[in-house]
């Protein structure tokens, strides 16, 4: 990944820069939202096929447990031979509840008290996660919105005296990120559904697969609110090293495959795409903001596997979402990623006792 362009300073224009996108974010979601309503009636009762079955007419009520994370790295050419920093948030339990009938689905979820990591290593991290996911015909689209606040940078007692291996990490309480990103997949084939990887209001019958292609368009970015990002004894006196804010606005295709498939009740599906972005990279100092434009490569990747049958499911679903900025000598990487422990009941109704028993007798006929 290169930059190509300096387009200099211009903090009153990056100012402008966000709140135009988050006005265009409104009003893409505002758009997605209206046609996924429009559409529901229309497109909710999709065909079954042979690869998949759905259970639109169940209720079906799941919970889910696991944890979400979004660690980060910056590089660079620092003092005392340093050349890579880690930024490692603390991670909390997430418990989730949901329900879904036919085409609303609804899910609450929150974080349990205390943190996995020890609070004396890696101090505490606010986060908070929000996301829309809907399908349209051949496409499915994810919206989501991540902020996480306070980080440590791991093994910071290597070169900063004040620490030892007891205390070895240097907390960041005003260090925190944030990603606002917004995804379409478009699906080659006709007969691959969404719903039947994601394992809750439907399943695989036998295998399924296909090429897709992913559009991208992403706002992401790490901050220090007092200070800059890199420790003063690490920093030389470049407005590189010496920035508070770094972070990259991009938009991006990413073509890739996916496959699903079930084996005696035992499901697993798989997404694995690789692809590019055109980005416009910066870093703020204070009030000065300097920009870049260039490209960098993206991956698409996630994996869901487990266990399902008509009456009840048990999955483990992860997600991963890489990103990255390179600006001089400079690279900035994060992942942001989730594993969960998926399990519920698909209820019966009337409707879908009556409809099933029909399908059967006709299948039984034939």
């Amino acid at each position: 990944m290169r930059h190509l362009t300096n387009i200099s300073k211009f903090p009153a224009l990056f100012e402008k820069r966000l709140r135009n996108f988050a006005d265009e974010l409104r009003f893409v979601i505002y758009i997605l939202l209206s046609i996924s309503l429009s559409n529901t009636v229309t497109y909710g009762g999709e065909d079954d096929s042979l690869s998949h079955r759905l259970f639109k007419d169940r209720v079906v009520l799941f919970t889910d447990v696991g944890f979400h994370s979004a660690p980060f790295s910056i590089k660079d050419k620092y003092n005392l031979g340093v050349d890579k920093l880690k930024f490692k948030n603390n991670i909390k339990v997430a418990l989730g509840f949901g329900f879904a009938y036919r085409w609303f689905a609804l899910r609450v979820g929150f974080a349990l008290p205390g943190n996995i990591r020890s609070e004396k290593k890696f101090g505490n991290t606010d986060y908070f996660d929000i996301g829309l996911k809907f399908n349209i015909k051949q496409t499915f689209c994810n919206i989501d919105f991540r902020s996480y606040s306070g980080y440590a940078i791991k093994d910071a007692y290597k070169w900063n005296d004040t620490l030892d291996s007891e205390t070895p990490n240097d907390i960041r309480p005003s260090t925190r990120s944030a990603s606002v990103s917004a995804n379409v997949w478009w699906f080659l084939s006709k007969d691959f559904k969404m719903k039947a990887v994601m394992g809750t209001t439907g399943h695989f019958t036998r295998e399924s697969k296909t090429w897709y292609f992913k559009t991208t368009l992403n706002f992401f970015g790490v901050a220090n609110d007092h200070g800059p990002l890199i420790p003063y004894e690490l920093a030389d006196t470049s407005d590189r090293q010496r920035a508070n804010t770094v972070g990259a606005f991009d938009l991006g295709l990413i073509p890739g495959y996916a496959y699903g498939n079930r084996i005696n009740n035992w499901q697993f599906s798989i997404f694995a795409g690789l692809g590019g972005v055109i980005q416009s990279k910066y870093y703020s100092k204070g009030d000065l903001t300097r920009s870049f434009i260039g490209i960098a490569p993206r991956i698409d990747l996630k994996l869901i596997a487990g266990y399902s049958k008509p009456k009840f499911f048990i999955l483990v679903a992860t997600d991963f979402d890489i990103k990255s900025v390179a600006i001089q000598d400079l690279t900035y990487n994060q992942s942001f990623y989730n594993i969960k422990l998926i399990g519920g009941v698909r209820l019966h109704t009337k409707k879908s006792r009556k409809k099933e028993a029909t399908t059967n007798d006709q299948a039984w006929y034939n």
